[in-house]
């Protein structure tokens, strides 16, 4: 690891794990869990293994249907498929409860069948909530290693004519082994901390998550200790299971290829054509239907939203780019050697690093005179982990095929990125970008506690008009949101992909 590398991992470390020291600090330590506390870990543990493990599972025959079809409309389906993970969460399951609600769209067909309803509310929803935000993201990930792998084998494979089955073995399974342990790890963190999902769909206090009990901890109880001891259970979690995805996944050793489009001769014949085709249209339903009723509900409101959220909409915008920049730079610094050091901003609870931030950001200056770096610096690193995930294994490959060389040509610096690094990692970079982009702009964390009333970002000016019970100007807003969110993933992911195959 290079000086510049270890300085990186060094200061991302200290940012990140300071404000949870701050809180400790404050609290005087931390507390010893009681019942609720254990109950809470069970349930988080529970719901995390399940959202992650049926995520992923769903998530590799979309991938496989997506790396193996070319047909009109392509690239702009696997932009769509990610807008539920970049959506944010409180708009998403206002479009699941038009679809799996009590008088939703499933249930209305249930009840004309004389079959009994889907109850959203509890495990069961808190789940399918989190399949909803990250198969997508599994999808892409997953997807990615599927075109990581060689034109080059899979002409080689059809020479020696190997059907689908026997590619599959001997392609596509190392590819699987190496990616999917990874990406099972980043939604099992995610839905770790979840919080807005378990308040809005967990039914009661036995579907509490550690983040939701370190939320009840700081409004109801303002209880510091108790917060911190969740707090650090929880950065234990899931730095264990960042150690054990890094620990089982193996790189795939194809080695180098020349960058050509890859063709799928072993999988042109009827029958698979007709199951990719069924896998992609449900999985299209799934993720598509409630986004439509969300554009449906939101665009009655366009017409009532306030002037104020068009300038949160422009501060978003410019938090998002700025927040973009410094994961991409962070994310490359960090992606190869220090990959670990980035899963740190997954770990710790966005609730703490605000919280650890405003206190030691208090007694020295007005918390709000800093709203907008302070804001650009959390969500760049909560958007790292993601990053690096994308990037490390890219990076990795490119030195291990092409380090050599490139170190006996002498290319160093900017000249290694550009003519070694840019062209191949360049569609994980601007996936990466996008996604870093999108969930900017949809966060609603620690702005709420350092915005001051006249300032706000997007997702803070309509979660105000929702307190204010303006819910058709809230949902025009919503609508806003999502339409700029996918504008930028699509722009960044576009860039990336330039005019190469998707």
């Amino acid at each position: 690891m290079s000086l510049s590398e270890r300085g990186t991992a060094a200061l991302v470390a200290v940012v990140l794990l300071a404000p949870l020291g701050a809180v400790i600090w404050r609290a005087g330590g931390m507390g010893a869990p009681g019942a609720a506390d254990w109950a809470a870990l069970r349930f988080t543990l529970l719901q995390a293994v399940l959202s992650a493990s049926v995520s992923v599972v769903l998530a590799i025959p979309v991938a496989k249907a997506l790396a193996r079809r070319q047909f009109f409309g392509r690239a702009a389906l696997i932009t769509l498929l990610g807008a539920p993970f970049i959506l944010p969460v409180i708009v998403a399951v206002m479009g699941l409860l038009a679809v799996f609600g009590r008088a939703g769209l499933i249930n209305q067909g249930l009840a004309t069948l004389g079959l009994e309803g889907f109850r959203i509310y509890g495990l069961q929803g808190v789940v399918l909530a989190h399949v909803f935000f990250n198969l997508p993201l599994a999808t892409r990930m997953i997807l990615q290693g599927w075109q990581a792998i060689p034109g080059e084998r899979f002409r080689l494979a059809a020479s020696l004519g190997m059907g689908p089955g026997q590619a599959s073995r001997v392609l596509e399974w190392p590819m699987l082994r190496s990616v999917v342990p990874g990406a099972w790890m980043v939604i099992f963190a995610l839905c770790l901390s979840s919080f807005a999902v378990a308040l809005t769909l967990g039914g009661g206090p036995k579907a509490t998550t550690l983040e939701l009990g370190i939320y009840q901890a700081f409004t109801f109880d303002f209880d510091l200790g108790r917060a911190a001891g969740l707090a650090v259970a929880q950065l234990v979690l899931t730095g264990a299971a960042a150690a054990v995805a890094l620990w089982v996944a193996a790189p795939p050793g194809f080695g180098a290829g020349m960058d050509r489009v890859v063709q799928r001769w072993e999988a042109q014949g009827g029958l698979l054509k007709t199951w990719d085709g069924v896998v992609m249209g449900l999985a299209a339903a799934f993720l598509l239907v409630p986004l439509a009723m969300v554009v449906l509900d939101g665009l009655e409101g366009l017409g009532k939203m306030p002037g104020t959220v068009w300038a949160a909409a422009q501060t978003s915008v410019f938090i998002a780019l700025c927040a973009t920049a410094l994961t991409t730079g962070l994310a490359l610094a960090l992606a190869r050697k220090a990959e670990l050091v980035g899963y740190l901003g997954l770990a710790i609870s966005p609730m703490v690093i605000g919280t650890g931030l405003f206190l030691l950001v208090n007694p020295v200056a007005d918390p709000k005179l800093l709203a907008f770096p302070v804001t650009v610096l959390v969500n760049a690193l909560m958007a790292l982990p993601f990053a690096v995930r994308i990037l490390g294994p890219q990076l990795r490959q490119v030195e291990t095929d092409y380090g050599r060389l490139a170190d006996g040509l002498g290319l160093r610096g900017w000249a290694r990125m550009r003519w070694l690094i840019w062209p191949r990692v360049r569609k994980s970079l601007g996936f990466s970008a996008g996604l870093t982009a999108a969930l900017s702009m949809g966060d609603l964390g620690v702005v709420a506690l350092f915005a001051s009333p006249d300032w706000a970002t997007l997702p803070l000016e309509m979660y105000r008009l929702m307190g204010a019970y303006r819910m058709d100007a809230a949902a025009g807003a919503g609508l806003l949101l999502l339409a700029i969110s996918l504008a930028l993933f699509w722009l960044f992911d576009r860039g990336g992909r330039g005019d190469v195959d998707a």
